[in-house]
């Protein structure tokens, strides 16, 4: 079992910046890949951004070069950096842990960001 506990979330104007944070604690594989996704009541679940150990970072398209995706892996702890962030960003962010074996998510950390 992996556990994934993110925070950083909050409401945020047009324009301004936040970074969410990401934990992971339990059975953590040396090899994984971490990311994020976030969710609107109207809209399904979309990738953000995602990181594997010794990998290059990966973004889609609505985000890149706006938001950073980092991780330290000695704690354990993936980060986003968003910067620019418009109101269509406002989501329910979600962690994602995947390995060779299983995938896990966190509760999410609610984004907003106001006009």
């Amino acid at each position: 079992q992996v556990q994934l506990v993110e925070s950083g979330g909050a409401l945020v104007q047009a324009g301004g910046s936040l970074r969410l944070s990401c934990v992971a604690s339990g059975q953590i594989k040396s090899i994984n890949d971490m990311g994020w996704y976030r969710q609107t009541p109207e809209k399904p679940r979309d990738w953000v951004a995602s990181l594997s150990n010794g990998g290059a970072p990966r973004y889609s398209n609505s985000v890149r070069g706006r938001f950073t995706i980092s991780r330290d892996n000695v704690k354990n702890t993936i980060y986003l950096q968003m910067s620019n962030l418009k109101p269509d960003d406002t989501a329910l962010y979600y962690c994602r842990y995947m390995d060779s074996e299983s995938a896990y998510w966190g509760q999410g950390t609610q984004v907003t960001v106001s006009s």
